[in-house]
């Protein structure tokens, strides 16, 4: 006799099975969607813009000025304000750095562009806020996995090709430009330093933390091919871009000035010393790999000496943010925040020829190179884009500064504003550590009104005592927030 299942248990089963089935199919759809959209996501360059980029470098070519200065752009990753015996540090000797803020201009409120590297460094050589030039998250090495997380969720990974940096400037302007060093704008899709203006190029594309930590060397017309394999001995980092610096300097032609953008990988962590280096400090070995830098900034002085320009070349020392987990910041906060730790980094600028030394306590950013080098060489600005840096020529000369205020972001965000003595801080979340727990509290905070004057810790609240100033500050970051809204790129 043959058991056979009642009608109602016959369709219980049934619904059973499709109540178990439907969650594994949601997961392999899941597993599909975002399988595809990784793999198809392509963040694609404006053409219209591209062809307006080659316009206005075509317009701007020929021979630079017989006078035109050498330019070299020295940037640290991760070095705090009060890192270097410039700015008071006694456990770190700086002395290269030292006598090129002593005789030339130092600018005490500098601030980075962004908390972190990548749009920090996007900003300075764009001369738009990171929002501007399309790059608000750090890029990671394609196809690993945050690359992979930035592609699902839309994220740039690259710098757009659309966006004109200080080197496709100089070199459509008659300068022979290389790089040295740390690019972390992208590593495809021709977003990398040969394409950018650079005629050469030597370094990585990513922070010396991410793997595979390679070095790379190109020319322009060439591409770019790894020469060093992962694992790089970063003891040897320091040493090896002077040379590579100093080489170029040593042999770039006389008949025309250079350009030169070293880049460190360091002091961002890891930390490496070389064994020359090692022990030197009191600062332990953050303190040793950054008398290594400075060590490299002298190395460069005896090129540009060698070179016989050394009066008529303009020297740009500054870091991409502030500290990370170790180092001197100034105020509050660390390299990530748009607290004044986070952002508000050292400055000096060197011309004999030019400038008279100094400091100055005007307010300045990053991306205010492009506009000031665009007004020392005569140079005019793309009709195409805004630019949200202003020419400091005046201000490096002991003039005032051209900014009413300055704009905190941290990626695409608006996080403060401030004027030459206030600073207000939209309710935003202030992350909260307890030691030993591993996970931090953030919490909405404020909104704030600190006095940088009085107050440089940022740690006290007057938006109550002075609301007044509170709310102008708040009606020029809700106005900027709603001009950022109606053109996020800035085109015209």
């Amino acid at each position: 006799m043959r058991f056979k299942l009642p009608p109602l248990a016959k369709k219980w089963m049934v619904r059973s099975a499709l109540i178990l089935l439907l969650p594994v199919a949601g997961v392999l759809v899941g597993i599909i969607y975002v399988t595809g959209k990784i793999a198809f996501y392509e963040q694609a360059d404006n053409a219209a813009r591209m062809a307006s980029k080659a316009a206005y470098l075509k317009s701007i070519s020929g021979p630079a000025p017989a006078n035109a200065p050498d330019l070299v752009v020295i940037l640290f990753d991760d070095l705090g304000y009060g890192d270097v015996g410039f700015t008071g540090n006694r456990l770190i000797k700086t002395p290269h750095m030292d006598a090129l803020a002593a005789n030339g201009m130092v600018l005490e409120n500098y601030y980075a562009p962004a908390p972190v590297c990548s749009p920090s460094r996007a900003a300075m050589l764009t001369g738009r806020m990171a929002p501007r030039a399309g790059l608000t998250v750090v890029p990671f090495p394609s196809g690993s996995p945050l690359d992979r997380l930035n592609r699902f969720f839309n994220n740039p990974v690259r710098l757009p090709r659309e966006e004109i940096l200080i080197a496709d400037v100089l070199q459509a302007g008659g300068f022979h430009t290389a790089m040295v060093g740390k690019w972390h704008m992208g590593d495809h899709d021709k977003s990398v330093p040969t394409e950018f203006g650079f005629d050469k190029f030597f370094g990585t594309y990513y922070s010396n933390d991410m793997n595979p930590f390679t070095l790379v060397s190109g020319r322009a017309g060439q591409g770019e091919t790894i020469t060093h394999q992962a694992p790089v001995d970063q003891t040897t980092l320091n040493p090896l871009y002077a040379e590579k610096a100093y080489r170029f300097i040593a042999d770039a032609p006389k008949d025309k000035p250079l350009f030169l953008y070293l880049a460190h990988n360091f002091p961002h962590v890891p930390l490496y010393a070389a064994p020359h280096e090692a022990g030197r400090s009191e600062a332990g070995l953050y303190g040793d790999v950054v008398q290594g830098l400075d060590d490299t900034v002298g190395r460069i002085v005896a090129a540009l000496r060698e070179r016989g320009r050394f009066d008529n070349t303009l020297i740009i020392i500054t870091s991409d943010n502030g500290p990370w987990w170790e180092g001197r910041g100034i105020g509050r906060g660390r390299k990530g925040v748009s607290f004044e730790g986070g952002v508000h980094v050292p400055f000096i600028a060197h011309w004999p020829k030019a400038i008279r030394p100094g400091a100055s306590d005007a307010l300045a950013m990053g991306t205010d190179l492009l506009p000031t080098l665009l007004e020392e060489l005569q140079l005019p600005a793309p009709q195409d884009r805004l630019l949200d840096g202003k020419s400091i020529a005046a201000t490096l000369r002991g003039g005032d500064s051209p900014h009413a205020v300055l704009y905190y972001y941290a990626a695409g965000t608006l996080m403060a504003v401030r004027n030459k003595r206030h600073k207000y801080r939209a309710r935003k979340p202030v992350v909260y550590p307890t030691d030993p727990v591993s996970i931090p509290i953030w919490q909405g905070q404020g909104p704030w009104l600190f006095d940088l004057q009085a107050d440089a810790q940022e740690a006290y609240d007057i938006s109550m005592r002075k609301p007044a100033i509170a709310a102008e500050l708040k009606a020029v970051m809700d106005a900027k927030n709603a001009e950022m809204a109606a053109n996020p790129r800035g085109w015209k």
